[in-house]
């Protein structure tokens, strides 16, 4: 039968460290500090957040890694969860995977992409008689429709060269990941050594004992810390395309986030230094600016708004392929498991699930159209959050139910790093409800839309598995 062919283990250590590095830095390196800014108004308190937000991703990483390590394949979390707890909690999370975290990264990730091409060569205005049209008041699918036409395009094309089997995979990956190193270096050592008055509350320690922060602020400025460190987890994904995955994935999880702790740091000391945190915050309220391109402006003119246009366009380029590439294959895996529609279990003539891709990328472009970047990662960030707790939880669940199971990798800090973690995905929900409720509702009922398709289908097979008997 056509679609049983399988997929090959070649990608090794050096590989998946280079995979999650490039799957993590997207469009947040460049854009987040603005709306940190604006929650914390302070430059201290937003290099605390990024180090904090670094931490626990890295305690969820490490606790991942030791799952990843005993249950190793393709699909990642998905493939956990059916043997941690049962197949409809696996359904769901694949479900939102499809609904919410996956699609909604590729329409995020594509619309930075378009907003960067919009400031080197100006998008016309599409429909601009319908911008103020919108959906019950909360979704103005018209708005800035010039750029969400572009990225709806990137989408698509990317789409479709993903199924033709064109294997952009490793040698893109590296060339792209060299060229973002270079540009983000480039900034850094531009920027720290250009010669002007840094703002006057850089790195004002009073900032801290200055009880203009809450709880609550901390917990909003770091959903968008959270979006740049988003991604580790997608390696998972291709486990079964890894050589030795239960040493190799664990490995290259945890170097690939040290290493991108590292450079947000530098970056965002750079940004701090070169603009004041009410500019900053002007860049936010004007909706359509990225902070890395203002920050850029303010030492190099014009030609340095050009140079790093085009490296966001550079790094969003290869960030949206990276996550149009992984994100297909848990459906096919779900499929496969006769947990989603029969026809994505299918792989073409070149060996790629291209019915997954194609509804993903449908799914994804209508998603553009729904919202503006923000709105898109703060949905992502609450729904991804619930399922990363989950696989924490799972760590402790394994420990108990499969205590002399052979684990290459053991989560360093157990059991306080994973019940941290734990604890901080329940903080970080209850919080996003209170804050963001319409994000996180939007988050919900997409998720919960799974709910009616996990019964169809359950429908479904009992009654083949019937009539096959019959």
């Amino acid at each position: 039968m056509g679609h049983q062919r399988n997929l090959v283990r070649t990608l090794g250590l050096g590989y998946v460290i280079i995979f999650v590095i490039a799957n993590i830095i997207g469009s947040g390196v460049y854009k987040k500090i603005a709306p940190m800014a604006a929650e914390l108004h302070s430059s201290v308190w937003i290099l605390a957040a990024w180090i904090v937000g670094g931490i626990i991703t890295l305690f969820g990483a490490l606790s991942n890694a030791e799952v990843a390590g005993l249950l190793a394949d393709t699909g990642g979390d998905f493939v956990y969860f059916r043997k941690i707890y049962n197949k409809f909690f696996a359904f769901l999370y694949g479900w939102s995977l499809f609904a919410v975290i996956q699609t909604a990264t590729i329409s995020s990730l594509a619309y930075v992409f378009a907003q960067s091409l919009n400031s080197i060569i100006p998008l016309p205005h599409v429909l601009s008689s319908l911008q103020e049209f919108s959906i019950g008041g909360v979704f103005y699918p018209f708005q800035d429709f010039g750029v969400k036409l572009a990225a709806i395009l990137l989408i698509l094309l990317l789409t479709f060269l993903n199924i033709s089997g064109l294997k952009s995979g490793a040698g893109a990956s590296k060339a792209i990941l060299f060229l973002v190193g270079t540009g983000l270096l480039t900034i850094v050592v531009f920027g720290l050594s250009h010669v002007k008055s840094v703002p006057e509350n850089f790195m004002d320690v009073k900032d801290l004992t200055a009880g203009t922060v809450t709880l609550s602020s901390f917990y909003t400025a770091m959903l968008a810390a959270f979006w740049a460190y988003q991604g580790w987890v997608s390696v998972g994904f291709i486990g079964g395309e890894v050589k030795d995955p239960t040493k190799n994935i664990p490995k290259g999880i945890v170097i690939g986030v040290f290493v991108i702790i590292f450079i947000y740091l530098l970056v965002n000391v750079t940004y701090l230094s070169l603009m004041s945190i009410p500019q900053l915050e002007q860049v936010y309220n004007s909706g359509n600016q990225i902070a890395a391109v203002e920050a850029v402006r303010s030492f190099w003119g014009s030609g340095g708004v050009l140079f790093i246009s085009l490296l966001i366009l550079v790094t969003t380029l290869g960030c949206t392929n990276a996550s149009i590439l992984t994100g297909a294959r848990p459906y096919y895996a779900m499929a496969r498991e006769k947990l989603f529609f029969p026809g994505v279990a299918k792989l073409n003539s070149a060996n790629v699930p291209s019915n997954s891709l194609l509804w993903q990328g449908i799914w994804a472009s209508v998603l553009v159209l729904s919202g503006t970047f923000d709105q898109l990662t703060d949905m992502i960030i609450f729904a991804v959050f619930i399922f990363y707790g989950a696989t924490s939880l799972g760590v402790i669940i394994l420990r108990r139910r499969m205590p002399d199971a052979p684990r290459p990798y053991k989560v360093w800090g157990y059991p306080f790093v994973p019940i941290i973690y734990i604890l901080f995905c329940i903080g970080l929900f209850t919080n996003t409800v209170v804050t963001r409720p319409r994000e996180a509702a939007i988050g919900v009922v997409l998720i919960l839309a799974g709910i009616p398709v996990y019964l169809y289908l359950q429908r479904k097979n009992s009654k083949k598995v019937v009539n096959s008997e019959h």
